[in-house]
């Protein structure tokens, strides 16, 4: 009997996935407890528009991603901080802080775990920071660190 997988089962298959089991393992085992069901041509169908949906959702997200690389290189986000007699910041330059600039500043949302900071900032000055805009997109943030007044 063919199923189609509702979760990942030990040894028999992952969650979306359609395999042929025995009969009897299948009703009384899988379907009962909602671990598969039985792959009719309407839940065949289903899956493969999830399927698309989602091939279609990953590939919007790699569009934008491609646009805001693009975008990036062409800006320099300025990020102000307070700072004491000696020219150092109080704390550091946060990606946080970074990700708010760039929404207040050229309005892209990029959230604050993408972006890759080697070594924290403590000092003003023009710094380049990279962001992992998606699975094989990557962009440079060209930074500029002044002195709030």
């Amino acid at each position: 009997m063919k199923v189609i997988f509702n979760a990942d089962v030990r040894g028999q298959g992952k969650k979306g996935e359609m395999k042929e089991v025995s009969v009897g393992y299948a009703r009384n085992y899988l379907i009962p407890r909602g671990l598969a069901s039985e792959a009719t041509p309407d839940h065949i169908n289903a899956i493969k528009l999830k399927e698309k949906a989602r091939i279609a959702q990953a590939a919007k997200e790699k569009a934008q991603a491609e646009e805001y690389a693009q975008k990036l290189g062409g800006v320099q986000v300025i990020v102000r901080a307070k700072a004491g007699s000696s020219g150092k910041l109080f704390g550091a330059v946060t990606s946080e802080a970074i990700s708010k600039a760039l929404k207040e500043q050229f309005d892209m949302d990029i959230e604050k775990n993408k972006i890759v900071q080697s070594e924290p900032i403590k000092t003003f000055g023009s710094f380049t920071v990279k962001a992992k805009l998606g699975s094989e997109v990557s962009g440079n943030i060209h930074l500029l660190v002044v002195e709030e007044k």
